[in-house]
């Protein structure tokens, strides 16, 4: 089952377009989806999980219009987006048989069945009465895909996961996802490269509402290597280097600005080839390269 998305377009009432016709082949396993801040990731993510409507455009997932056939769409869907409520004085066995329930999970005995066994692979069982306000912000994002996993669903979406999380739990995180992306499309919105690097074998860089990108991230890295550069400057030198050159990102090492430029032959002087990185593709492609 692959989800197909063509010219999906959404503006705002204030004028605000968020999306530009993104066009999108999403086979099953981990698909990013990359961008900054205000990309236009969340509106994609929600027209998907059929809380808004898009202007102009067509979702498919497998034979289902994801447009028109909302509730066919909602059976095959586990969402977790990047903040979720909870009832905090309410334990975790309980909030997630109640969420059985909403999700059409009748049978008292099923939804036992149900809930212990996704309280053990999310590894909270032995939390499992604790109530949710006791819960570190890894644990909570761990039920959150426990409940997204109710009902079996073919297409998981999660937004904006690892933010926030320490090393630690992000790496139990990513285990989790890597886990439940054998069986399934998980659709993976962050602006965290790394999530993107450690988890997905094709991605998506989003910017400004248009695709800047789309395939594996070893393409991606490929169609990079040996073009860019790094130099180590002062910060009195960095507005020259800007003028005379791409600069594609900047950052302070040790205090002084080591800057990251594109060109096909050595830019000048002191500049030495550097490892390439899907941060360097990230920035160069957010920039604006074809």
């Amino acid at each position: 089952m692959h989800l197909s998305v063509h010219g999906l377009s959404k503006t705002y009432p204030n004028g605000v377009q968020a999306l530009k016709g993104v066009s999108l082949e999403i086979p099953p396993g981990m698909f990013g989806l990359l961008g900054p801040n205000g990309a236009g990731k969340s509106t994609f993510m929600r027209i998907l999980a059929t809380l808004q409507d898009a202007d102009e455009g067509t979702a498919t997932l497998g034979d289902v219009d994801v447009l028109t056939q909302k509730t066919e769409v909602r059976k095959m869907l586990g969402y977790l987006p990047q903040e979720f409520g909870v009832y905090p004085k309410t334990s975790a066995l309980a909030m997630l048989d109640h969420l059985s329930v909403l999700k059409g999970v009748g049978n008292r005995g099923e939804r036992k069945e149900v809930t212990e066994a996704l309280l053990q692979r999310v590894n909270l069982w032995d939390d499992r009465k604790k109530d949710l306000s006791g819960y570190s912000g890894g644990m909570k994002q761990r039920f959150g895909i426990a409940q997204a996993l109710i009902g079996d669903p073919r297409l998981i979406i999660v937004d904006e996961p690892t933010a926030g999380l320490d090393p630690g739990e992000r790496n139990r995180f990513y285990n989790l996802l890597a886990e439940i992306g054998e069986e399934r499309i998980v659709l993976l919105s962050t602006h965290i490269v790394e999530d993107v690097r450690e988890l997905c074998t094709r991605m998506a860089i989003i910017h400004k509402g248009e695709v800047r990108y789309a395939g594996s991230p070893d393409d991606a890295l490929a169609s990079l290597t040996g073009r860019i550069w790094e130099k180590s400057v002062t910060k009195a030198e960095l507005p020259g280097h800007e003028a005379d050159h791409r600069i594609i990102s900047t950052k302070l090492v040790a205090g002084r600005p080591v800057i990251h430029v594109l060109a096909d032959d050595v830019p000048g002087d002191g500049f030495a080839p550097a490892q390439t990185t899907l941060e360097d593709v990230f920035f160069t492609r957010i920039a604006g390269e074809a």
